[in-house]
């Protein structure tokens, strides 16, 4: 009776194996190409229904350029402003009321201030301390900008020791 199960223990054991059994029929061979083609089908429509297709580009998802990123002034704010529209066409050194916006730096007429910390920020408002200088004297002021009347008017409120008592309203400069 053990005789008839070692033939078959063997065969088991040469199925977990792994190894290759040149013995055996290969069941491939036995296959009709259009059958192997059949079985692969499935697996590359799979790999390729998770790729994009080549000849169709996805839309970039472009970001506005007036979105503030917490360590600039947002672009919106940035450019020339004059409390007085007058001052839009004076030359440099005798516009007075001019206030020049860039990126990191708030240029008045006699007077700088860098961005230090940005505590609020967004497309049209921007909340922040800045580090001043001008006619040998430092200070530090917070102020608050914000967009008025579509973009036409800036809207500045300081915060602190020597700060402007309310509200300045400054015009675009073309």
């Amino acid at each position: 009776m053990t005789r008839p199960m070692l033939p078959a223990a063997l065969l088991l054991l040469a199925a977990c194996s792994g190894g290759e059994d040149k013995s055996l029929p290969d069941d491939t061979a036995a296959t009709a190409p259009s059958q192997e083609t059949e079985r692969a089908a499935p697996a590359a429509t799979t790999v390729d229904a998770d790729l994009p297709d080549a000849s169709e580009e996805a839309p970039a998802k472009p970001e506005p350029p007036t979105i503030a990123d917490g360590k600039t002034i947002p672009a919106a704010i940035r450019g020339r402003w004059a409390l007085k529209p007058a001052d839009c066409a004076a030359t440099k050194g005798t516009d007075l009321t001019a206030l020049t916006v860039d990126a990191t730096d708030l240029r008045f007429y006699e007077s700088h201030g860098e961005l230090a910390r940005v505590r609020i920020s967004d497309a049209g408002r921007i909340d922040a301390d800045y580090k001043f200088s001008g006619e040998g004297v430092t200070w530090d002021r917070r102020m608050q900008l914000d967009l008025a009347d579509g973009g036409k008017t800036l809207v500045r409120r300081d915060q602190g020791e020597g700060a402007a008592a309310g509200p300045m309203r400054y015009t675009r400069c073309a």
